[in-house]
């Protein structure tokens, strides 16, 4: 089996060894391979009967797209009022959680004793969070600054997760998640976008980093381009692209995955990805490949060679490897799907109410509610007075430190910050080096003690 070279790496070419080959131990590779296990066995995740299965079916309001975004070309759309029509009923910052729907893949990666089998699960990991947005052209609420979401599934998976909206301009949330099952994952995420004229492109900024409990082993990757097309006339339909480094911090492991462009003249499977697992000298080991709305296998590496010229006179390194296995495979949509705006099973329970959480949490917003519900105008309504309401905390905010300022008053150096975060703050990241928001603690405990006087009045 043959696949397409990487344009920006070294360029290669798998095939897939004869069974005598794989069953002869050639090349070094270990007899025992993690690979020659059966494939990872997914659970759909139904474990609590009593979540809900299904929310009110999207109305059919028409809504001329271009007639609002003509005037929106070039510019930031964080900062334009858009109605929400053009929403889904979901909140950024549970858009975000979302990336959890396969956390069983950092379950099994926790147990493995190899960190470059390990590196593959992570990096079907990050495939996975792409596979929700293949259907959901819909963009979720801009989360108000104070903004929450937390997903407690400690008893069913094992994990805790908190979100929380810490700027407003520039947007950004940042998601801190615990698991009992052995591995942290934590980002602030910074979404900037730019509408062109066809297209629609967001650049999701900043880190993504996962520690597992037991190794050490810290892995840090960033988020590729989501581009969103048809925008002024056809079927909207979205698009990733670009390329994603997962480094393994603690052992200089890498992974180099490619998310390769649609293109209609492409023989290549749509929504194709490839990548190469290799050890910190640059020795291949795994060649991954897939599509990131189905799924993703990996191929040990048992030889491998300098091949001929390519059509491009570049050489290409030949890879004998073995049958590929599955790493992670997609869940099938919930009956009825397409007219509950696509929503996978665990996004069909996100913003499902539930007592005990935050003031601030996503799933008291009354807007979304609104919307939810499919009372659309209301919800616009809804949404302008939640914006009002926060200009008018901002002007307050600027209003007093210039007051402050002006007349010379002794005030504390956090007045003078300007807004503070409720359960995050600011360090510098050891590995990247650079400045992020980092969960500080608290939340579950002031949940365990029902208090939430802490919080701002924000909806």
């Amino acid at each position: 089996e043959y696949f397409d070279a990487m344009e920006d790496a070294p360029t290669f070419i798998t095939v897939t060894a004869s069974e005598s080959t794989q069953h002869s131990g050639a090349s070094g590779g270990q007899t025992s391979d993690w690979n020659q296990d059966d494939h990872v066995s997914f659970h759909l995740p139904n474990k609590n009967e009593q979540r809900r299965t299904h929310i009110p079916d999207k109305p059919n309001y028409s809504l001329n797209l271009w007639s609002i975004m003509k005037n929106c070309i070039g510019k930031e759309l964080s900062k334009i009022p858009m109605p929400v029509n053009f929403n889904e009923p979901l909140s950024m910052l549970q858009r975000l959680t979302e990336d959890l729907e396969y956390h069983e893949l950092l379950d099994k990666a926790a147990r493995c004793e190899s960190s470059l089998e390990q590196m593959c699960l992570v990096a079907a990991f990050s495939v996975s969070s792409y596979s929700t947005t293949v259907h959901r052209t819909a963009k979720p609420f801009n989360p108000l600054l104070g903004e929450t979401y937390e997903l407690d599934r400690l008893e069913e998976f094992g994990y805790r997760s908190l979100c929380e909206q810490v700027s407003h301009h520039p947007p950004a949330a940042a998601h801190h998640v615990i698991s009992q099952r052995g591995w942290t994952l934590w980002q602030e995420i910074t979404i900037a976008s730019k509408f062109r004229g066809k297209y629609l492109s967001i650049m999701p900024l900043g880190a993504i980093h996962l520690q597992f409990h037991s190794s050490g082993n810290h892995y840090v990757w960033r988020k590729v381009t989501s581009t969103v097309h048809n925008i002024i006339v056809g079927k909207l339909w979205i698009d990733q692209s670009g390329d994603i480094e997962v480094i393994n911090n603690r052992t200089k492991e890498t992974c180099q995955l490619k998310f390769s462009p649609y293109s209609y003249f492409s023989r290549d499977v749509p929504r194709k990805v490839t990548g190469v697992v290799a050890d910190s000298g640059g020795q291949a080991h795994y060649i991954l490949s897939g599509t990131w709305d189905d799924k993703m296998e990996s191929a040990k590496i048992v030889q491998s060679s300098r091949g001929g010229s390519g059509s491009e006179g570049k050489q290409k390194t030949v890879y004998q490897t073995l049958s590929p296995k599955l790493l992670w495979k997609k869940y099938p949509l919930p009956e009825n799907a397409e007219n509950m705006y696509h929503f996978s099973a665990l996004a069909l329970t996100l913003n499902e109410p539930e007592d005990g959480v935050a003031l601030t949490d996503s799933r008291l917003r009354p807007d979304q509610r609104l919307m939810e519900e499919g009372r659309w105008d209301e919800a616009n309504s809804e949404k302008q007075r939640l914006e009002e309401k926060q200009r008018a905390a901002r002007r307050r905010r600027e209003l007093c430190t210039a007051l402050c300022w002006s007349t010379e008053k002794k005030i504390s150096v956090k007045d003078y910050e300007g807004y503070q975060p409720l359960w995050f703050h600011q360090r510098r990241d050891s590995v990247t080096g650079e400045t992020n928001f980092v969960y500080k603690g608290g939340y579950w405990e002031s949940k365990e003690k029902e208090d939430w006087s802490m919080c701002p009045d924000i909806f």
